[in-house]
């Protein structure tokens, strides 16, 4: 009887947040999800691991002390000669030999501020004591509301600017389909190996073009507890942005998935308007262009400008060739003359520090020789 009970099967249903939670956990980003008890966030995420054919570890953040993640010492016969090594857990051990895995840490905002402070390193360096994590470990976290955590804290800055912040909600409709025995699919993107260096430079282009657009939005550290608690602006969740966008290209993932994922990277206010500002940009693809630079027409607004160099100039660093260096050049040159030599200057220092000393210079540099010669990338 209880296992024909929990006899259920799943369809393909398209569903923005756990699209966001593939997406980050494919980019290999520590996501937390905060959502009241109850709702389906374990399910989800185990629904995710045999997606991946991976295992999943369950480690309760709550009721473990700082030296369950920071290690405990282990005393050897010569601690002033050899020092003293930080023994990890045996879940960490289980996910160091199997060499992949996701780790989950649930009820994170009921852990007490030391225990947070020992998962710093675990989460930012994949360090467990004296053991390193493999790379291919994913990490994700839940946690409850502190208004309905029991003894809940809010998160310190410093671990909640490490994580991609996703609001878990539940839908009755589903719960009730769930329930008579049909639940959502969870599907795993597939990376287009194809399209990966194409999809990197249009992330670098899109991520730097807005921080120039918008400086003061490249670190903003909010001003009361509950939010500092959350998503936030600062280098480091611009470069999680810059990997979802990056994913996001080379898998395909819809846009509203994205969207969130943005948000719960560096919060509502930059996350919106940097959305707003990626829907409005649309780049040429960087590789047509390197593949045909005699064909293409410069954008006519300044921040697509700085946003298209960006990312030629990252397409060329990718696979780096004289027909493709080359090409650059010719794309720089196209820039000089549309009247916007300033924005092309800083993309002419990165694609000349690119060049092979047996490449002849290219007649298109005539244009960039002083501020090249000033930065000392081509000899007086």
């Amino acid at each position: 009887m209880v296992a024909a009970s929990r006899d259920w099967r799943s369809e393909p249903v398209r569903d923005p947040k756990v699209e966001a939670l593939a997406l980050a956990v494919s980019a290999n980003l520590p996501v937390l999800l905060w959502g009241e008890p109850g709702i389906g966030k374990s399910a989800t995420l185990q629904q995710l691991a045999d997606g991946m054919g991976t295992l999943m570890e369950t480690v309760i953040a709550s009721v473990h002390e700082p030296s369950d993640f920071a290690g405990l010492p282990i005393v050897g016969d010569s601690p002033a000669t050899d020092g003293v090594p930080m023994a990890p857990p045996d879940w960490a051990v289980r996910l160091a030999r199997t060499g992949t895995g996701l780790v989950f840490f649930d009820e994170l905002s009921s852990a007490p501020p030391a225990v947070q402070a020992a998962l710093l390193r675990v989460v930012l360096e994949r360090r467990v004591g004296s053991l390193q994590l493999p790379p291919a470990v994913r990490i994700v976290a839940a946690a409850n509301p502190p208004t309905s955590a029991a003894d809940g804290w809010h998160l310190s800055p410093p671990l909640a600017n490490r994580f991609v912040h996703l609001y878990w909600t539940h839908d009755a409709r589903t719960v009730a389909r769930g329930l008579a025995g049909t639940w959502p699919a969870v599907s795993v993107p597939a990376v287009d190996s194809r399209r990966t260096s194409s999809a990197v430079a249009r992330a670098r282009g899109a991520v730097a073009g807005f921080l120039t657009a918008r400086p003061g939005l490249a670190h903003h550290l909010p001003g009361d507890a509950e939010a500092r608690g959350g998503a936030w602006p600062s280098p480091r969740t611009w470069e999680m942005v810059l990997r979802l966008l990056a994913f996001h290209f080379s898998t395909g993932t819809g846009g509203d998935a994205l969207a969130l994922a943005v948000v719960g990277a560096v919060g509502d206010g930059a996350g919106l308007e940097f959305v707003t500002y990626l829907e409005n940009l649309d780049l040429p693809d960087p590789e047509r262009v390197l593949a045909n630079p005699e064909a293409f027409a410069l954008p006519e607004r300044g921040d697509r400008q700085l946003a298209f160099l960006t990312a030629v100039i990252s397409a060329v660093r990718s696979h780096v060739d004289r027909r493709r260096w080359e090409a650059g050049w010719v794309i720089l040159e196209k820039a000089v003359e549309a009247g916007v030599p300033d924005v092309a200057a800083r993309a002419a220092m990165d694609l000349a520090a690119l060049r092979d000393p047996a490449w002849p210079v290219p007649a298109a540099i005539d244009a960039f020789v002083e501020v090249l010669q000033l930065s000392g990338r081509l000899p007086g």
